[in-house]
């Protein structure tokens, strides 16, 4: 097997140092370049005509003396008279403005080369410095990617190695448990074909005790199920019974105290005309005496009379509405009431109702859970019987002798413990070796039906 070493973390080291100090420079440039003052723009030149005469004259003085002490070294004095007329030297005339202004644009025109050369120079550092940072952080990142795709590649061949030996591994073992098994069946099949002659007789005998015990386990589950069906149809007749007793009752309730609040409501209409009457006696008493007394004060009475009826009409009218609105209020009021507490009885009884048939139906799915339970863990105890019958190699002239044995398996069917009851001791040891050969048992999948199964107790006979 190729065995892939790899890298040293010495070279790994050195890599991320230099990666790291690639990613270091570059943002130092980046931050130089970010921070840092552009370059100014040139100023504009101005050309001004000044005439000579415009200008100072201790201007004109210095200007006429610099030019005569730059001139003096290339005058070559000769060797003549001075005091002759021709030999007298003559002074040249001074610059003008124009000159000395060409000249000073001249010397600002070479700065401001000079400053270009300087700015183009400066950029052209810069972008090859950044083309060179650029360059190094590509190397840097394309030594990570070969490092990664190394290291991606020496993982895959790792995992590959790891996978094709576990793939030997259970090869290998699938192999040893397919022989184990061929082993296996190769003896259970020996065994199987030196009994089948002595359990035929004793698969007959079973089959026919199987079938008398099935019709009697047919007959009494049919006989719980007709005495359960009569149990609930009798429990459904009460509870409907008692809920339509109920319902009576409820609307019983209800009609009697709405017979109360109507007798209530003519009773207080009854005493509210009673009082308008009286009322109306007194008013119209009061008016015949006030006739009787004057004539002259029957105008003022009457004037008064009516506003007096007017007030009192109006007061007995707003009384009248106002009883009448609290009686309308006080009716709807116990109406919402008995209405709500008759909908927050019903759904009281609703739910009682829904709980107590929940409660039965899963009483009863418990039960039928159980009797499955108990039917599929019967049905095991047989097949154990069987099993064990199979590989039960009866001692000679043991004929007729009976034994007892009771069982306990685990949850995968393993025998945990055996005790068998015999009065001969070879029978004895030849049940115990049964029981044991036998295993493991099958046992069934519902877990209530596996419990119910592990622990058995069956009587043996020899024939």
């Amino acid at each position: 097997m190729k065995k892939f070493q790899e890298p040293p973390f010495k070279q790994n080291a050195i890599a991320l140092g230099f990666t790291l100090g690639v990613h270091a420079i570059a943002i130092v440039g980046l931050l130089f370049l970010g921070l840092s003052k552009p370059p100014e723009e040139p100023k504009k030149l101005t050309t001004i005509l000044v005439k000579p005469e415009d200008l100072p004259q201790s201007l004109q003085q210095s200007e006429q003396q610099v030019t005569a002490d730059k001139q003096a070294p290339e005058v070559v004095s000769p060797n003549v008279d001075p005091t002759l007329p021709e030999n007298i030297p003559v002074a040249p005339p001074p610059p003008t403005a124009q000159q000395l202004a060409a000249e000073k644009q001249k010397v600002e025109q070479a700065q401001q080369a000079k400053l270009a050369e300087q700015k183009r120079k400066a950029d052209e550092a810069a972008r090859a410095k950044q083309v060179e940072e650029q360059r190094k952080l590509a190397e840097a990142q394309a030594q990570k990617q070969r490092v990664d795709a190394e290291a991606k590649r020496q993982a895959d061949a790792k995992a590959k190695t790891e996978a094709e030996a576990k793939r030997r591994a259970e090869q290998s073992a699938k192999a040893e448990a397919d022989a184990r098994a061929r082993q296996k069946a190769e003896q259970d099949a020996k065994l199987k074909q030196q009994k089948a002659a002595e359990n035929a007789k004793l698969q007959a005998q079973q089959e026919a005790k199987r079938k008398a015990e099935a019709d009697a386990k047919r007959k009494a589950d049919a006989d719980a199920k007709r005495k359960a069906d009569a149990d609930a149809k009798r429990k459904a007749d009460a509870d409907a019974k008692r809920k339509a007793d109920a319902d009576a009752k409820r609307k019983a309730d209800a009609d009697a105290k709405r017979k109360a609040d109507a007798d209530a409501k003519r009773k207080a209409d009854a005493d509210a005309k009673r009082k308008a009457d009286a009322d109306a006696k007194r008013k119209a008493d009061a008016d015949a005496k006030a006739k009787s007394d004057s004539d002259a004060k029957r105008k003022a009475d009457a004037d008064a009379k009516r506003k007096a009826d007017a007030d009192a009409k109006r007061k007995a009218d707003a009384d009248a509405k106002a009883k009448a609105d609290a009686d309308a209020k006080r009716k709807a009021d116990a109406d919402a009431k008995a209405k709500a507490e008759a909908d927050a009885k019903r759904k009281a009884e609703a739910e009682a109702d829904a709980k107590a048939a929940a409660a039965k139906k899963a009483e009863q799915d418990a039960a039928q859970k159980k009797a499955d339970a108990k039917r599929i863990a019967s049905t095991a105890k047989r097949d154990f019987e069987q099993k064990i019958y199979r590989a039960w190699n009866m001692p000679s002239g043991s004929s007729g002798q009976r034994a007892s044995a009771r069982v306990t398996l685990s949850d995968s069917g393993a025998v945990l413990s055996v005790v068998v009851s015999a009065s001969d001791p070879d029978v004895k040891a030849s049940v115990e070796a049964a029981v044991r050969a036998a295993a493991p048992y099958p046992m069934p999948d519902d877990p209530v039906a596996r419990r119910e199964a592990r622990s058995f107790t069956s009587s043996f006979t020899a024939k």
